[in-house]
């Protein structure tokens, strides 16, 4: 594959969520700072249940299924047209001609008909209400929250702003500062005093000192959980679920001589956990691989806190992760209510008297 066409690696991406139904924080982009590639992803897949509707009626027939990356290259055409900032020729145009890289030139004229109608009918398209979401979470939201629903589903179908979690050791406006010194612009939040929100999305390797361990990418809903445990340098602190060490590292920035111990079941997340740390230069974290709703990983000695961080659903961030929508399928939440329950009915009994435990989901 051609890794210097952006649009020919948004393409691999979508298939990868879409056909192979994986998640799309599984892949690897060859490169990792390719912005204009994530951003046709991203907004592809976001919008991908409105964009498929549109392509399916417009086919008059269903390709093959060897042939379903031509459909998702569709897909990814028509978000251009109808949602990016792309000139729509451009877009036609660049589309048409990953088909011939995909070595499928027949496809170039289907692909060229069914992007110059979306074209031609972009208004009409665009004033029709869609929420582009998957039946079931419609009907669900809808039902669930009847007041809102609307707000709702345009929250989820719109990027989430990068916010950014600044380690103590900086005041929130001396680093805000140091970003405007780069060109990076940002607004502070009262209800997370650590909080910074950029006015737009950058890389990580822009913002100063960020291998040092200046900040952490953190949305501002999970910077609430850590400071409500009030961590204290004597307390004894599990972190469960505790990958990718978010929460772990802003519990020890709270508390650097507590001792934590960050509990999770996926070995390879859990190396995201011990990368955090050492960028932190944290010594006081214990990594523990184990099942939160088992005790064989326990030593007996009860927490003065403990912070669960359930797995759960995660309907909670589609804005940061639209690929749920396509992979999250309604028997996953009563697999995840029953696992929840049986967490939470283990981890409790080693509590403290007295002590914390601070449940958090999305």
């Amino acid at each position: 594959m051609a890794t210097n066409n952006a649009r020919l690696v948004a393409l691999d991406a979508i298939c990868s969520v879409v056909l192979d139904k994986k998640s799309l924080s599984a892949f690897v982009y060859p490169e990792q700072d390719d912005a204009f590639a994530k951003s046709m992803v991203f907004g592809t897949i976001r919008f991908y249940h409105q964009l498929n509707d549109i392509v399916t009626n417009l086919l008059e027939h269903s390709l093959k299924k060897e042939d379903l990356d031509i459909h998702c290259l569709m897909l990814l055409g028509a978000y251009q047209i109808l949602h990016s900032n792309v000139a729509s020729h451009a877009s036609i145009f660049e589309t048409v001609n990953v088909a011939v890289d995909l070595n499928k030139d027949w496809a170039k004229g289907l692909v060229n008909a069914i992007l110059r109608q979306i074209d031609r009918n972009k208004d009409k398209l665009l004033a029709q209400t869609h929420y582009s979401h998957p039946t079931w979470m419609v009907k669900k939201i809808k039902q669930n929250y009847p007041s809102d629903f609307e707000q709702i589903f345009n929250q989820n179908n719109t990027q989430a702003p990068m916010t950014i979690r600044v380690h103590p050791k900086y005041s929130t406006q001396d680093y805000q500062q140091l970003l405007n010194q780069v060109a990076i612009n940002s607004k502070l939040l009262e209800v997370a005093p650590q909080a910074l929100v950029l006015d737009k999305p950058t890389s990580v390797y822009d913002l100063p000192d960020f291998e040092t361990g200046s900040c952490y990418i953190q949305d501002a809903s999970a910077q609430l959980s850590a400071p409500l445990l009030e961590p204290k340098d004597s307390d004894l602190i599990l972190d469960a679920c505790s990958a990718p060490g978010g929460k772990t590292t802003h519990l020890s920035e709270l508390a650097p001589n507590a001792k934590i111990i960050a509990l999770d079941s996926d070995e390879t997340r859990l190396e995201r956990v011990v990368q955090n740390a050492q960028r932190f230069n944290i010594n006081n974290i214990e990594i523990i691989q184990g099942e939160a709703q088992r005790q064989d990983w326990w030593d007996n000695k009860p927490f003065d806190k403990i912070l669960l961080d359930a797995p759960c659903s995660a309907t909670g961030v589609i804005r940061r992760h639209p690929d749920i929508k396509l992979l999250r399928k309604p028997k996953d939440i009563t697999a995840l209510v029953a696992l929840q329950a049986e967490i939470l009915d283990n981890l409790w009994q080693m509590l403290k008297p007295g002590g914390i435990l601070l449940y958090s989901t999305c």
